[in-house]
């Protein structure tokens, strides 16, 4: 059979990978979640699972493998961690105390009045007895849905159970009057540079170039009280 070269078309959003890298992106707040640091008793991750903007002619992963009704992504997704260490009770070498409930809380309240949705913040005082209830309502009502802000995403590579090269992703820390989050015209984030914000793996070989693995996760050791 002679090969057509009718109805090819033309690539573009195809190769795109269903999830993003490190970098600079406008994003959508899905859901928050509490992951367990397994390294540290009681210590959690704030994961963000965030979507960018929907992108034509792109098919992203199922938003629910039960249930094909629910249909797909219609952006690129990701995981990730407020910040690159796990929030825990502790006491950093100079002596100042942390409070792991107390620093979730400081991050959603700064992340509630860049999303311009402060008044329910101010609403939740005295309504939860753990942070766990408080995140909980935090999804359940959603105030931050369909907001984008402008991130500046930092990360780890790492090898998928699939032998791609993922990413451990987090928001760095702010610097020079610039944040890891914030309105996409205001000037107010952090530029992503590879040197400062990727940590590539040594002599690795394998380059992703489709559809990374989503549903595998880093095992991370990332804790710091300083």
């Amino acid at each position: 059979m002679a090969l057509s070269t009718e109805d090819l078309g033309t690539g573009g959003s195809s190769s795109l990978p269903k999830t993003i890298n490190p970098g600079n992106h406008l994003l959508k707040i899905n859901s928050v979640t509490l992951d367990e640091f397994k390294f540290i008793d009681n210590a959690y991750h704030l994961m963000l699972h965030v979507e960018t903007k929907p992108i034509e002619g792109f098919q992203g992963f199922m938003r629910d493998t039960q249930d094909e009704s629910k249909g797909n992504y219609e952006g690129q997704i990701g995981r990730i961690k407020a910040s690159q260490y796990a929030f825990a009770d502790g006491e950093t070498k100079s002596g100042i105390k942390i409070q792991r409930d107390r620093s979730i809380l400081i991050f959603l309240q700064n992340l509630c009045k860049t999303l311009g949705i402060n008044d329910w913040m101010v609403k939740q005082h005295n309504k939860h007895e753990t942070i766990e209830d408080f995140v909980k309502a935090f999804n359940e009502t959603a105030p931050y849905q369909n907001i984008y802000l402008e991130y500046c995403v930092a990360g780890k590579e790492y090898i998928g159970k699939t032998g791609y090269t993922n990413y451990d992703l987090w928001l760095p820390k702010a610097q020079n009057g610039k944040y890891a989050y914030g309105e996409e015209e205001g000037g107010k984030v952090i530029i992503y540079n590879e040197e400062n914000h990727l940590k590539k793996l040594e002599n690795n070989p394998v380059e992703s170039f489709g559809d990374t693995d989503f549903s595998s996760k880093p095992t991370s050791t990332d804790f710091s009280l300083d």
